[in-house]
């Protein structure tokens, strides 16, 4: 595995801590991650974006969806069927899973539905009025020359 100095990136720029921060997470945790379930992400409009799961064979009690410390963690756990079947070819996965993302700063999620099999997250992102670039007004003063002296007529 490679290793990445930063210090640079440290002497340069101010407040990007989390860069390091992020990309180290990125390195280590995607080399084990299972791909169970499949999963999209896309972008729905400028600032909202949907996560689309699917979750065959779950329903909606079977799942979980939580948002922690900036994380959002997709869980299910099926309830153990009693039924003596007998599968003479079993392809529909149910087994237990736990999914996480890491959410920007101002993301949140709006709402999650179950739908035809499909685990579907709204999110959006919601950048707070004081971080929305604002335009500041350039003040003019008039200068006043101190040199000039009223004169008079003198005749």
């Amino acid at each position: 595995m490679r290793t990445f100095d930063f210090a640079p990136l440290h002497r340069a720029t101010v407040g990007f801590d989390q860069i390091a921060d992020l990309m180290d997470r990125v390195m280590t945790n995607d080399v084990g991650q299972s791909s169970y379930p499949p999963y999209n992400i896309e972008k729905t409009a400028a600032d909202s974006y949907r996560i689309s799961i699917a979750v065959a064979g779950f329903s909606a009690n079977d799942l979980m969806v939580e948002v922690k410390e900036n994380a959002l963690v997709v869980a299910a756990r099926k309830a153990e069927d009693d039924s003596e079947r007998t599968y003479l070819h079993r392809g529909i996965a149910t087994r237990a899973f736990e999914r996480r993302f890491h959410l920007a700063d101002h993301v949140r999620v709006t709402g999650a539905s179950h739908v035809d099999g499909m685990l579907h997250i709204d999110l959006e992102r919601e950048v707070p009025e004081a971080l929305k670039p604002r335009r500041i007004e350039i003040a003019t003063t008039k200068a006043v020359d101190t040199d000039v002296v009223d004169a008079k007529a003198v005749n």
